[in-house]
């Protein structure tokens, strides 16, 4: 990685290292995914503070005792009960150097700040459930249609009012 003039890391840039990735190996040039629908954003009804808060991250987290996740472009989700000690937390992904995560999952699954915002009441609770997938899932279709729909109806379930996306 190229330092800056002053020592940090140059950022990378993903997007061009992708695409020339994809031409050395002999590919198509990589099609990035295009919308042409505005996000279904929807205002929030309430302060922070009396909303429940649902915590999903893309960075391949689990809990102890449930199956890990074990390949590329994997739409499986896995629940994890919000109570849970952050130390039954494991995390796997292909994508990523997992090294900090094991270290402190907050760095990627922020459940123990999302509890600690609770307990200072800038939010009015975690829902009671969190959920785990992994991301690099190279199919925007597969997301579409496979991971989203498994996952809304359990927040609807938990009448979550707002949710906290962590991509990796």
């Amino acid at each position: 990685m190229d330092r800056g003039h002053d020592g940090i890391d140059a950022p990378v840039d993903y997007m061009a290292r992708t695409r020339q990735t994809y031409q050395a190996l002999g590919y198509e040039p990589y099609r990035w995914v295009h919308n042409d629908d505005p996000p279904p954003w929807k205002p929030l009804e309430k302060p922070l503070s009396e909303c429940r808060v649902a915590l999903i991250g893309s960075g391949g987290i689990y809990l102890k005792g449930q199956i890990a996740f074990h390949y590329r472009d994997d739409t499986t989700i896995r629940e994890i009960d919000s109570n849970c000690s952050l130390s039954d937390l494991r995390v796997t992904h292909f994508a990523y150097d997992t090294t900090d995560a094991r270290k402190d999952i907050n760095v990627v699954f922020p459940l123990g700040t999302l509890r600690d915002l609770a307990g200072e009441g800038m939010i009015r609770e975690v829902a009671p459930f969190s959920y785990g997938f992994l991301g690099g899932i190279y199919s925007a279709r597969r997301v579409r249609e496979e991971l989203i729909p498994s996952l809304v109806p359990r927040l609807v379930d938990q009448e979550v009012d707002a949710a906290l996306l962590v991509p990796v």
